[in-house]
């Protein structure tokens, strides 16, 4: 086959179970506060500690508020998840970086701003968008919270090998196009389950061009297709980012590294069980109108036709849209906005807040606006200070909160009320996500700061200089 993901996965390949799945040796275990309890009770049960505690690293981010993380948490459940990490990762002698450590942020934010996720690796999380490491050149999946267990306990994980597709983005993207808007697109194209088993190679000319924010947004976004991880081979992007990152190797180490991590490529010859190829031309501003990522259209298009969906997919199609209070072959552009959200682990990173402050900077945000900004890390919170952005969005009436999921998934203070309209750069729109009856339409940070600045729905690249 000789692709990078058949590389990276047979070298970590420790056994193989006849007619079953993989023994799987694994570089990196991320946990947080809501999916390793459970794990850590099981050794605790077992008598058992973890092999390797060095290859493990813990940090809430899903129960933490993004104000006054100096304080005691108020809500009691979150409270005692946070407080749980904590004690499991003292316990067990894990490294563990706590509320108000300047190396917390979300999980998914860290590890590659730290240089803990490095090309070549394999990584897991008890989290779906551990995909999102897969943009340094790694190998990342989500696990659930038995695997969790199983990987504390002997640093493997049996997994069934996906089958290899690529996806190649070729062109040029035209203006207002980002990230975030390649992804909306592909899975619009795709659907939700398109890469169903699958492992995606993201490739092509628009990719390659792409910063390592951009690609950690795409890659974040590719368990929304339906894929079981999503990556990008390392090339000089990569090593650029990566180079001088608390955790990266130095001098001759590094320089070791990056001679093998050049080597972390498909071959001309390789072959996928699947190719796509996708027109850059043809992308543009999205955003969605449904209750799934998949549900979303250019920002100048209208919400299709009744008879455009397939019989099967109507039903479904019509209770969306009933929740989200839109008909269909309607405009978005126009329609009231009561919240924008900019963050999570797919748009809370420096070049996200860059984009937002282009649009914010000598506006105003409009009346009747609800913002929440909210930083992936504490780095990029340094860095957003460090290069004034702060001060545009201050200017503009905007307040930059502490780092946490915050809107994500509603699972801290920050929820979007019942029957409200949210903007948000998050990754999934589904029904409750960010609080019980919120609405959510998926976009980017150009498109959420145009509707913050306007109060409405509204094409970015009208805002534009």
């Amino acid at each position: 086959m000789n692709t990078l993901f058949d590389k990276i996965w047979d070298s970590h390949v420790v056994d193989m179970i006849d007619g079953g799945p993989s023994q799987l040796y694994i570089d990196r275990l991320y946990c947080h506060e809501v999916t390793s309890p459970q794990a850590f009770d099981g050794l605790r049960a077992r008598g058992i500690g973890c092999l390797r505690p060095e290859k493990i690293y813990c940090m809430p981010d899903h129960n933490t508020p993004t104000r006054n993380q100096d304080k005691p948490i108020a809500d009691p459940v979150s409270k005692s998840q946070v407080g749980t990490l904590a004690a499991n990762a003292a316990e067990f002698g894990l490294t563990h970086f706590g509320m108000m450590d300047s190396r917390n942020g979300i999980i998914h934010v860290v590890g590659p701003e730290r240089g803990l996720s490095l090309p070549g690796m394999t990584i897991v999380c008890g989290d779906s968008h551990t995909s999102t490491h897969g943009a340094v050149g790694a190998v990342a999946f989500g696990i659930g919270t038995s695997e969790v267990e199983m990987v504390m306990a002997s640093q493997c994980i049996l997994q069934q090998k996906p089958k290899s597709m690529r996806i190649s983005v070729e062109g040029k993207l035209g203006k207002g196009v980002t990230p975030k808007d390649v992804a909306l697109y592909i899975m619009k194209r795709i659907t939700t389950s398109g890469a169903t088993g699958y492992f995606i190679e993201y490739a092509g000319n628009v990719i390659k061009e792409m910063s390592m924010e951009g690609r950690l947004t795409l890659c974040n976004l590719s368990i929304e297709m339906g894929a079981r991880g999503g990556f990008i081979a390392p090339d000089e992007i990569t090593f650029a980012y990566l180079k001088g990152r608390e955790h990266s190797p130095e001098g001759e180490d590094w320089d070791r590294a990056v001679e093998y991590w050049k080597t972390l490529r498909s071959g001309d010859d390789a072959v996928f069980d699947k190719e796509i190829v996708y027109d850059a031309a043809e992308i543009g501003p999205m955003i969605t109108y449904g209750t799934n990522p998949g549900m979303g259209m250019e920002i100048t298009g209208s919400i299709p036709d009744l008879g455009s969906i397939a019989a099967e997919g109507r039903e479904s199609f019509s209770k969306s849209l009933k929740y989200m209070g839109f008909n269909p072959g309607e405009s978005l552009l126009g329609k009231p906005v009561d919240y924008v959200f900019l963050g999570a682990c797919t748009n809370g990173r420096i070049e996200d807040f860059r984009a937002f402050a282009s649009i914010a900077a000598g506006r105003k945000k409009a009346p009747g606006i609800t913002a929440w900004l909210v930083p992936g890390s504490w780095m990029v919170l340094e860095q957003i200070r460090r290069e004034g952005i702060d001060r545009i969005l201050e200017e503009a009436g905007f307040e930059i909160r502490q780092p946490g999921c915050s809107a994500c998934l509603a699972m801290n203070e920050d929820k979007i009320p019942a029957g409200k309209y949210s903007v948000s750069t998050s990754n999934r729109n589904f029904e409750g996500r960010q609080g019980p009856g919120a609405r959510t339409m998926l976009a980017s940070p150009l498109t959420a700061a145009a509707a913050a600045v306007t109060g409405v729905i509204t094409d970015p690249r009208t805002l534009m200089q």
